[in-house]
């Protein structure tokens, strides 16, 4: 895989997307174009744990770091996610510094953490633990999503929690706690993102950004902004927009085919 958390550490940008469909070909496809990393999404969407172990598989085919989005900040289930062989979990709604303490302890094993020990893929069923303790408390990443104005407002000392590899923003779920939901120009939004530039830039952290829409412009503007861990749209997104772009096009065609 490529090695992220080198990028990461570096503060070097870092590209992936979003996979809400458990099948397995629509990760082979997003995995084919070439996004450092690609996360399946286990909050908002169908996937199991077994499907999610399949993309896992398939993403690694291609050299491609997997990620899961856990559905909540418990270590039960960062546990098994790990086990089943991701390279790191986001972490949904972290609003203090306890908690990002808590999804870190999760991911890692003592002296770091508290993780139990299995003997699953990540490990390779038991045939490599010792390489995959030092692979996990050295490369596995931990990243933490700001979606709550809860956590803008302790952005500060989250970030100071040892473990914590970065930030991402879920802009929704954030301008949903200002009673804004989805209005990302309303101007409280637009204070909250400034304050969590400024305390990114002063705390010299990783800051992400969940570009949900899947035009190029929105990305570029997040890559002027300074953000360096980005993820660009969502499968159902891609397939949605293409299907939709195809159709306008063709009604033009008809229309100004008319006599």
């Amino acid at each position: 895989m490529k090695n992220l958390k080198d990028k990461i550490l570096n503060k070097e940008l870092s590209v992936g997307s979003w996979i809400t469909i458990g099948n397995p070909i629509i990760a082979e496809i997003m995995a084919q174009a070439d996004y450092d990393w690609l996360t399946i999404d286990m909050e908002h969407s169908a996937i199991t744990l077994d499907v999610a172990q399949d993309l896992i598989r398939v993403i690694e085919l291609y050299k491609v770091v997997p990620l899961v989005r856990v559905e909540s900040n418990d270590p039960n289930i960062i546990k098994r996610v790990m086990d089943a062989g991701a390279g790191g979990v986001i972490v949904p709604m972290v609003n203090s510094a306890q908690q990002a303490e808590a999804a870190v302890k999760a991911v890692k094993y003592p002296p770091l953490g508290f993780r139990g020990v299995g003997l699953a893929r990540a490990q390779k069923y038991g045939m490599d633990f010792d390489g995959y303790q030092k692979w996990n408390q050295e490369n596995s990443l931990v990243i933490v999503q700001i979606e709550h104005i809860e956590a803008v407002n302790n952005l500060e000392k989250i970030l100071s929690v040892d473990g914590v590899d970065g930030f991402i923003v879920g802009p929704y779920d954030l301008s949903g706690s200002l009673g804004i939901p989805g209005n990302f120009n309303h101007p409280d939004m637009l204070e909250a993102l400034e304050t969590v530039k400024k305390i990114s830039k002063e705390n010299n952290a990783l800051s992400g950004y969940h570009v949900v829409d899947t035009a190029f412009e929105p990305f570029e503007q997040k890559v002027h902004e300074g953000y360096k861990f980005i993820a660009h749209g969502i499968d159902t997104l891609f397939l949605a927009h293409g299907c939709k772009y195809f159709f306008h096009n063709v009604e033009k065609l008809f229309h100004n085919a008319k006599p």
